[in-house]
């Protein structure tokens, strides 16, 4: 008898209560005002949703993304650093897993990234 596999690599969906923020990596435009996101989840049985924010370091919102029932676990997402005259400091990005409510979040990811200086 031939086993077949239904899922890649063991990743078989777990439910609700055993779904996380597995990874998330963050990568700095060359232009400074862009921000590649990467974020794994565990792979699911029931669809998940995530708000993304990005704070510049007095706390203000620079950048938000919704994500409404993801239908993947491995994520990638652009986005953009705005209201910024000069984009160079330290940020935080906030990622918050959530089913019904984000009240509270399902799980939460807080990392920092920095925007360098302009090259001259």
């Amino acid at each position: 008898m031939m086993d077949l596999p239904f899922y890649e690599n063991g990743q078989v969906p777990k439910p609700r209560d055993e779904v996380r923020i597995e990874d998330v990596e963050t990568v700095v435009y060359p232009d400074r005002f862009r921000l590649y996101i990467h974020i794994v989840v565990t792979p699911f049985l029931e669809r998940p949703n995530l708000l993304i924010t990005a704070r510049a370091s007095d706390s203000r919102i620079v950048a938000e993304l919704s994500v409404i029932e993801t239908m993947h676990f491995d994520m990638e997402f652009t986005m953009h650093l705005r209201n910024l005259q000069e984009p160079a400091g330290e940020y935080s990005l906030t990622i918050e897993l959530y089913y019904e409510s984000r009240n509270p979040p399902h799980d939460r990811r807080v990392i920092t990234f920095i925007v360098p200086e302009a090259a001259e």
